[in-house]
């Protein structure tokens, strides 16, 4: 085999691959043989039929079947021998290539490859100490937190008119307009007040504002139509005092002060997540800052693509709360992907850099993905989706080869910045 490299960029090569003629020869005979012994020609016995009328029926189709198999096959030999390792291949289309049975095949491709680079020191960056600590105005506020979230609903039993954060019942007795639904029934509907929250398309806080439990309510807009009914029901939140008897009801704690130190010791974990956190980005951003070379513009492209899919999940399950009247009003813009893979570019070029740099490190440090890793990441997942782990292993096998490496990828990834973030520095 002949090989010949042209440098097109610092990251792009062209190789023109030359098969040797016996080399093509050879698979020639190998699939005219094949072809003999599978296919029925009247007058001939199987696995008799002369080569002369074997080219003249089937030449075009052998020789594409020749093409597909040794185009591949020498394409990789090409990469080993050349030392490349591609992260996207242009290989030309298979009716372009031309093959003469006993003369070589010539073909050239367009590779990228990974780039060649040194690795700047990386153990033992220093930070500066992030000092943050939990303060008792926080832990305070954590408190009031945890009072909101067992907080009661009661009936409000004095004789009150209703007011901003009551939760109101009230019956719908009439409705006109375009919104009236067919066939319309008088019918009940428990909102709070304040969260706007529409019932046949109007806002009934204003209405219900100042009502006593059963006053007649009229709410209407135009355009949208009129509801006339009565309150109900008028309830409001009712929080339970900061006690020991509190704290008993939250579970196993023989006090307040004993609620106290648990609250403020998973605020202090979640601070030391959030300070790693912090620490990992800048050592992330000062691996990008000290590394320069050229990147692959198919990595970048591919690093785009998933951030364009990542944010159409986004966006999809915006939706879906809003539907579900859990979200606020609904923008109504529509996802601009040219301009949001703009607007993305620099960030995924600092990212497929960042990828770059920490795989070299964990190729250097002997950094490894373990089926232990693995199957703890499918875990994660699976607690995410809220699914069983035999459904995640299921969606990553239905991805192909391609799913299973990239969850490696990004396993590797995070074990090397984990390694880096060992061995960084904390300046006091």
């Amino acid at each position: 085999m002949k090989l010949e490299v042209t440098e097109l960029g610092p990251v792009k090569r062209a190789v023109r691959i030359e098969v040797p003629a016996e080399d093509v020869a050879k698979r020639f005979r190998d699939v005219y043989a094949d072809l003999r012994s599978q296919v029925h020609i009247p007058g001939f016995r199987p696995g008799k039929a002369p080569l002369a009328l074997l080219e003249k029926r089937y030449a075009k189709a052998v020789e594409d079947d020749v093409v597909r198999s040794l185009v591949p096959e020498y394409y990789q030999k090409a990469m080993q021998q050349a030392g490349f390792t591609p992260v996207a291949v242009d290989l030309p289309p298979i009716e372009r290539i031309k093959i003469k049975d006993g003369a070589p095949l010539v073909f050239t491709t367009t590779v990228e490859i990974k780039p060649v680079f040194e690795l700047r020191e990386y153990k033992g960056i220093t930070l500066k100490q992030d000092k943050r600590a939990i303060t008792e105005e926080e832990l305070d506020k954590a408190m009031q937190v945890l009072r909101q979230q067992h907080a009661q609903i009661e009936v409000v039993k004095e004789d009150r008119g209703v007011v901003e954060g009551d939760y109101v019942q009230v019956r719908i007795e009439q409705v006109e307009g375009p919104n009236q639904p067919a066939g319309f029934k008088p019918e009940s509907h428990l909102f709070r007040v304040g969260d706007k929250t529409q019932v046949y398309g109007l806002t009934l806080d204003e209405a219900v504002l100042g009502r006593k439990k059963g006053e007649a309510i009229q709410a209407g807009q135009e355009g949208i139509g009129t509801a006339w009914g009565m309150v109900q029901t008028i309830k409001q939140k009712v929080l339970p005092e900061l006690d020991d008897e509190f704290a008993k009801d939250l579970g196993d704690y023989k006090s307040l002060a004993e609620l106290r130190e648990k609250v403020r010791t998973q605020l202090e974990q979640s601070l030391k997540r959030d300070i790693e956190e912090t620490y990992k980005d800048q050592i992330m951003k000062r691996l990008v800052d000290l590394h320069h070379f050229d990147i692959p513009e198919s990595l970048v492209q591919r690093e785009l693509d998933a951030m364009v899919q990542s944010e159409r999940t986004r966006r999809h399950r915006i939706q879906q709360m809003i539907s579900h009247g859990t979200e606020g009003p609904q923008e109504g813009e529509k996802f601009d992907v040219r301009k949001f893979r703009e607007e993305s570019l620099p960030t995924a070029q600092q990212r497929v850099k960042l990828g770059l740099v920490l795989e070299a490190i964990a190729q250097k440090e002997g950094v490894a993905v373990t089926d232990a890793d693995l199957e703890y990441e499918c875990r994660q997942m699976a607690r995410a989706l809220q699914v069983d782990v035999a459904e995640v292993v299921k969606m990553l096998r239905d991805g192909g080869e391609d799913a299973v490496e990239d969850l490696k990828s990004r396993i590797l990834t995070e074990k090397a910045l984990q390694f880096v973030y060992e061995k960084t520095i904390i300046q006091v």
